[in-house]
């Protein structure tokens, strides 16, 4: 009985370790095994779930920001401030005559002045100054015909020249009158034909002339000239600055530096920058 019994406790105990090593218990430990790993999966799901979207690599470059082109951008504009300072100390040189085509000239002349003594050089350059900021601002490209208001020159050819090596889009020839006191307001001179070199461009120095005049009187309030020309408006063949011309140039006489009233805004340097804004939007008007 006591070995009957021994038996069946090791048969038992054999049964145990064949279930812990497969069969029912194999199934039980792959259960215990699955049981984890969905609850992993679970986990894992709703990680993903929650996670934010990975980035997908744009295939677009980002957009540059475009810069507005200034309105001047590419234009060549020539200043004339009209006289120089020293032309006075130089009378061998401003004397020398030069051919305009039309008849011979003094190479430049001293200018005019206030009464009181205010040249009309330095009001010229003063001026040009403050329009080439102006121009150059807006994009230009600017050259001055003069370096300084303390030199000699350059002749009135040479200064027609400087426009025509730059392939000016437009050339302004900056002045003040010298005229009896009692005659006031401004003007422009315009080319005429004459057979010459600046026969092609008398048309757009007219549009050119016209455009300044404009700007010029409504940004000043000067009147228009009492005295030369109409409605601010006058043609000559006699100056070698536009007679030598071949690009769109006028001139401009300020206005009557004997004239008082004139005479005084001139001297003003407030007035002066108003002066060379109101002929940088005359010069942008045909420009653009």
């Amino acid at each position: 009985m006591t070995s009957r019994l021994l038996v069946a406790a090791a048969l038992a105990l054999a049964g145990l370790g064949a279930a812990s090593c497969g069969g029912a218990a194999g199934s039980g430990t792959a259960k215990a095994a699955t049981e984890p790993v969905a609850a992993t999966s679970q986990v894992t799901g709703v990680t993903k779930q929650n996670a934010a979207p990975a980035a997908v690599p744009s295939s677009k470059a980002p957009l540059s920001k475009k810069k507005t082109p200034l309105p001047l951008s590419g234009k060549v504009i020539v200043i004339d401030p009209g006289h120089n300072g020293g032309n006075f100390k130089h009378p061998e040189i401003i004397n020398k005559q030069v051919n305009v085509l039309t008849q011979w000239k003094a190479c430049d002349t001293t200018g005019t002045s206030t009464n009181d003594g205010y040249s009309e050089a330095a009001f010229t350059w003063d001026v040009s100054n403050r329009l080439a900021k102006i121009l150059k601002a807006k994009g230009a490209t600017v050259k001055l015909t003069r370096k300084n208001n303390t030199g000699a020159g350059p002749c009135i050819t040479q200064r027609a020249a400087i426009g025509n090596q730059a392939k000016a889009n437009a050339a302004i020839s900056i002045h003040g009158d010298g005229a009896p006191a009692s005659a006031h307001g401004f003007h422009v001179i315009m080319p005429q034909k004459i057979h010459g070199p600046v026969d092609p461009v008398v048309g757009t120095s007219q549009k050119l002339g016209i455009a300044v005049r404009n700007a010029f009187h409504s940004g000043t309030g000067l009147p228009y000239s009492t005295y030369i020309g109409k409605n601010a408006l006058d043609y000559r063949k006699d100056l070698g600055g536009l007679n030598l011309s071949t690009v769109p140039k006028v001139f401009i006489e300020c206005g009557n530096m004997r004239n008082a009233s004139e005479a005084a805004k001139f001297k003003n340097a407030k007035f002066r920058q108003r002066i060379a804004e109101s002929l940088a939007k005359g010069l942008q008007n045909y420009l653009t």
